[in-house]
């Protein structure tokens, strides 16, 4: 029997609940949530779906992690956005305390699970749930590169006019200012992307990709996106619990790959059953093997940052 733990049952949350179990990728999923009723009320509504939508997946909503046991996937969206006045340190201590503390009680109820992190700043948070864990790093991943992938090859499609399951695109590095584009391996309809659009247009693409949340932010006035980013976490899910080894741009320790050691990356990854299986290295043109490069030394910096932090 598969058993996913979703950590958080707010809208990103709850969305990536309902992906996996419309999707009936695991037997059971089980949403907790600090919020007394919240991820129970969201997991009844949800199985009232079930005849209708045709799955047999049994959501669970609860405020007790004993609920959690025997998880084989545990994804952790818990985590507070930054409010006005809340420096990025501030958010970070606030979040660090929180990742912390639900990685340690993931760890009380289940043995050896996949724990995947969506909670920004992604990379801190993802090291920090490695740390508490204990696990071997390989079963502790981050979710950044398949959503700033996503939205790139939406922006592609749009750009060039073409249909977007015809346009093949990568994105490395972190979720955030150190996105690395990788044109090289980006394709629309088999061509090279660089022989379809002119660089100054690939360039503010990248730009609004890498702005691609804060963008959807300013238009929402509240809250943030979750439709594409729980898509990503659900395919991340589904590689696990499949055990597929697809490859796919993920958040994964380095152990030398690209010249980079020692730091949770956004790397192209395949990714089965035991976490990250392995990390792909792609022939990168000498400036994008730099700008990779260059993207670890600056997570290196903010992972740092960590070591400041009481966070228990």
């Amino acid at each position: 029997m598969s058993k996913v733990t979703i950590i958080g049952a707010g809208k990103y949350g709850s969305t990536t609940a309902q992906r996996i179990a419309g999707a009936d990728l695991a037997d059971e999923v089980v949403m907790t949530d600090i919020v007394e009723g919240l991820p129970q009320g969201l997991a009844l509504d949800m199985n009232q779906s079930r005849p209708l939508e045709r799955y047999r997946t049994k959501v669970v909503g609860t405020n007790d992690y004993a609920d959690t046991a025997g998880s084989d996937v545990v994804v952790i969206t818990a985590g507070l956005p930054r409010k006005p006045g809340m420096s990025r340190m501030d958010l970070l201590e606030v979040n660090a305390g929180i990742v912390a503390g639900v990685t340690r009680e993931i760890m009380n109820y289940s043995e050896n699970p996949v724990i995947i992190v969506v909670t920004n700043p992604l990379d801190q948070m993802t090291t920090l749930a490695a740390e508490a864990s204990g696990l071997d790093r390989s079963r502790v991943m981050g979710q950044a590169g398949n959503l700033d992938t996503a939205r790139f090859i939406h922006f592609i499609s749009e750009a060039a006019g073409v249909d977007v399951l015809d346009v093949d695109a990568l994105t490395l590095g972190s979720h955030g200012d150190t996105m690395v584009p990788v044109p090289s391996q980006c394709f629309v309809a088999g061509k090279p992307l660089t022989e379809v659009l002119d660089a100054e247009t690939i360039a503010a693409l990248v730009e609004r990709t890498r702005n691609g949340g804060g963008e959807i932010v300013g238009l929402l006035k509240t809250g943030s996106a979750y439709y594409a980013p729980s898509s990503a976490a659900a395919k991340m899910v589904r590689a696990v619990l499949s055990d597929s080894g697809e490859q796919m741009p993920v958040c994964a320790w380095t152990t030398g790959e690209y010249g980079i050691d020692g730091v949770y990356l956004g790397v192209p990854a395949t990714i089965g059953a035991g976490g990250v299986t392995g990390i792909v290295e792609l022939d990168l043109t000498a400036d994008e093997l730099a700008a990779l490069r260059a993207a670890a030394a600056a997570v290196q910096e903010k992972v740092d940052e960590l070591g400041g932090l009481d966070i228990g």
